[in-house]
């Protein structure tokens, strides 16, 4: 980040044009400023000053500066590549789709917000600064760009340890090892890497530390995650300061490669490598301080790795293929975001056609290979390689079955979660995906989790019991309303917000109040976003504090309209407090806003259904299933509807239909058998019956519907 000068900004400001969905921005300079005309928030154009820079390569983008403090980022961009590289031009960063001003992705609105988006990664030693009353901001930072603070936390005392000269130069001792310096990122330090001849790998000498300093530090920009505290310090899990991003849907596929719509960041790639298992930090493979390779070209991996083993034809299997193939090139696939930037997997996969063929995953040979299939990439891995693949990230099935609603996924999730050699980041992907999958057998595996070393399968497990019956949720998570990683205590006390304080003791009142007390500090924090107004509160309407909780929803909403998960839940807020018409009021405000979003539809059709008005009820359960077809609950919602409704043939066609999207959707198709045996329908109602039992062979009630109308049909 730099100020807006004729040495920082790099775009073309000579009068030039950029037409988007037919609005014409123009880029022209005017008494030495830098300015731009282009749609405001009211979609109409108007001139704006350009007051910073921000980034150099390859895309420079321009922050506007607004009277309420908020500095904007312009979605028209400069693209500062040569221009036989396709650059040095204007560009939008949402080319395939209008984003108009009504938009939440419009540069004047939230999501493009500077003090909130990206201040803490682009400056240093920034605070915030909103002002929750007046809607304002005073944000501040020590230095406008990264500087050394931004990684090394506060260097006073290593100041004032260099200004002591006679401490260390040039003949004094050095009495403080640690040079004033919070962290000195020494785990390199103390290891080496011995080669391996048989192998062709090298092993670190010692055993890598629990905790990776410099990773953690490395991941408090380069991660996807949300900060809800500025009170950061080196050598800290991120996760005390920040909520990490766990291997989720529409993040990342489900073999854990980073999805090409939404970045998910280096951090949860390169914590999933077989490197970072093994002990390799950033800093052996980037300079720190520029962030280029140790060495050039293949050298930085062949420190590792022997150039007799691995750069030969017998290992990558391309002979004469020009440009000559790189590590990278198999084992780093690129993905480009915001249009121009091409970046690396940092996962260090081995590619996995077989894996796209089943699955639909992408993989680095097809990635060239565009004019061939998944299963011809797989043949020729087999051919070379042998048909047992050896990758170290092996957890693709749990999640896809898990995102496809198939009956294996508690199954195969559970074995994710459970093997400590699986990644962290993906063990804690698969405890959160087991929150709606919770049995008895699995109750004992977030128990186990809960005292995993790292915070991210800690909160994870915290996750997994969010429907659990409090009782047990209070027995199994509140030993970690005292856990040492506040990322972890704050989850601990917004999973527990329920709990009746006259139902525990002194002690344990004590310990959830803390930690309660922080979960509102660290939601307070981000009081200019409505997802956390949102989940304050939740909190508070969880806690009885019904006016705090309205509050909180409708501040939220004035922020930001489109914000539905505010709209549903102080809808639902309503009708607990017996206001089921002001629920309506407010869930029909909020489609008018979002007319294609199914959560609000199908609250509004329950909203309907509970104030006696059942053809209109219908009427919304149906338009959520159709706008939302991906969610099995709302069809399954909407046919029993439309069964209530004596409307019984079309709610069992309906159900069948929607088998096509949720091929094992257990209530689906045992809503199947239920309408299809209510009817007489005896024979199709064992046929779904029996195709329950082949997807749940272990589940006894649906043994014994199947042999209920077997005999039935052929009775003895």
């Amino acid at each position: 980040m730099a100020h807006a000068t004729d040495k920082s900004v790099v775009g073309d400001f000579s009068n030039a044009t950029f037409d988007y969905f037919g609005v014409k921005s123009r880029f022209f300079r005017k008494d030495e400023k830098f300015l731009v005309e282009t749609d405001g928030s009211d979609g109409n154009l108007s001139t704006f000053e350009i007051k910073y820079t921000f980034g150099v390569d390859p895309l420079q983008q321009y922050l506007v500066e607004f009277p309420d403090g908020r500095l904007q980022s312009l979605s028209i961009a400069w693209d500062t590549r040569p221009k036989d590289k396709g650059g040095q031009r204007w560009f939008h960063l949402y080319p395939k789709e209008e984003i108009r001003h009504d938009d939440v992705l419009h540069w004047t609105k939230l999501n493009q917000n500077w003090n909130f988006m990206c201040s803490q990664c682009h400056s240093t030693g920034v605070r915030k600064n909103y002002d929750t009353t007046n809607d304002r901001f005073a944000t501040t930072f020590a230095e406008i760009s990264v500087g050394c603070e931004a990684c090394h936390g506060q260097g006073s005392r290593h100041v004032g340890w260099a200004q002591n000269k006679n401490s260390w130069w040039p003949l004094g001792k050095i009495d403080d090892p640690t040079m004033g310096l919070a962290e000195r990122f020494s785990e390199r330090h103390d290891a080496t890497w011995l080669p391996n001849a048989e192998t062709g790998n090298a092993k670190r000498s010692t055993a890598p530390r629990e905790l990776r300093a410099e990773v953690e530090t490395c991941g408090l920009c380069h991660a996807r995650r949300g900060q809800f505290s500025e009170v950061w310090a080196p050598g800290q899990p991120l996760s005390d300061t920040h909520m990490i991003s766990p291997i989720g849907r529409g993040l990342y596929h489900a073999d854990g490669q980073m999805l090409d719509v939404e970045e998910a960041y280096n951090y949860g790639s390169f914590k999933q490598s077989k490197m970072f298992a093994a002990g390799v930090t950033c800093s052996d493979c980037h300079d720190p301080h520029s962030s280029k390779l140790r060495l050039a070209g293949d050298g930085t991996c062949l420190q590792c790795h022997s150039q007799d083993k691995y750069a030969d034809v017998k290992h990558h299997r391309h002979e004469a293929v020009t440009p000559p193939l790189s590590c990278a090139s198999c084992h780093m696939p690129t993905r480009t975001y915001m249009v121009v930037d091409t970046r690396h997997d940092h996962s260090f996969r081995i590619p996995r056609p077989d894996l796209s063929a089943k699955l639909g995953t992408p993989n680095a040979c097809n990635d060239c290979h565009t004019n061939k299939s998944p299963e011809w990439s797989a043949a020729a891995v087999e051919s070379w390689h042998g048909p047992n693949r050896k990758g170290f990230q092996n957890y693709a099935a749990a999640f896809h079955s898990a995102w496809n609603d198939q009956s294996d996924a508690a199954k195969l999730l559970a074995v994710v979660a459970a093997d400590r050699n699986t990644p962290a980041i993906a063990r804690a992907g698969a405890l959160n995906e087991l929150s709606s999958r919770v049995t008895p057998a699995t109750l004992g595996l977030a128990r186990t989790s809960l005292s995993d070393p790292d915070p991210m399968v800690r909160i994870g497990a915290l996750d997994m019991l969010q429907d659990v019956a409090l009782e047990q949720r209070w027995s199994i998570a509140s030993p970690l309303l005292s856990d040492p990683v506040r990322g972890v205590r704050i989850r601990t006390a917004s999973l527990l917000a329920d709990v009746s304080s006259a139902r525990v003791s002194d002690k344990d009142r004590e310990r959830f109040d803390h930690a309660a007390e922080e979960f509102i500090v660290a939601q307070k924090f981000n009081a200019d976003r409505p997802e956390a107004r949102t989940t304050l509160g939740a909190f508070y309407a969880r806690r009885g504090r019904n006016s705090e909780a309205e509050a909180e929803y409708k501040a939220a909403l004035r922020l930001s309209a489109q914000f539905v998960g505010a709209s549903i839940n102080l809808a639902d807020l309503y009708r607990q407090t017996g206001r089921e018409g002001d629920g309506e009021r407010v869930l029909r405000s909020a489609i008018a806003t979002a007319p294609s979003d199914g959560g609000l539809h199908h609250a509004l059709g329950l909203s309907l259904v509970r104030l006696k008005r059942l053809d209109d009820a219908l009427v919304e359960l149906g338009r959520a299933a159709e706008f939302d077809p991906n969610n099995a609950r709302y069809a399954y919602i909407y046919a029993v509807a439309l069964h209530s409704a004596g409307r019984q043939p079309e709610a069992i066609a309906y159900l069948k239909g929607s088998l096509v999207g949720h091929p094992e959707n257990r209530d689906i198709i045992m809503a199947i058998v239920s309408l299809s045996r209510e009817a007489g329908d005896t024979a199709t109602a064992l046929q779904y019956a029996e195709k329950a039992a082949r997807i749940a062979p272990d589940d006894p009630t649906v043994r014994g519907i199947v042999g209920e109308l077997r005999r039935r049909i052929s009775p003895r």
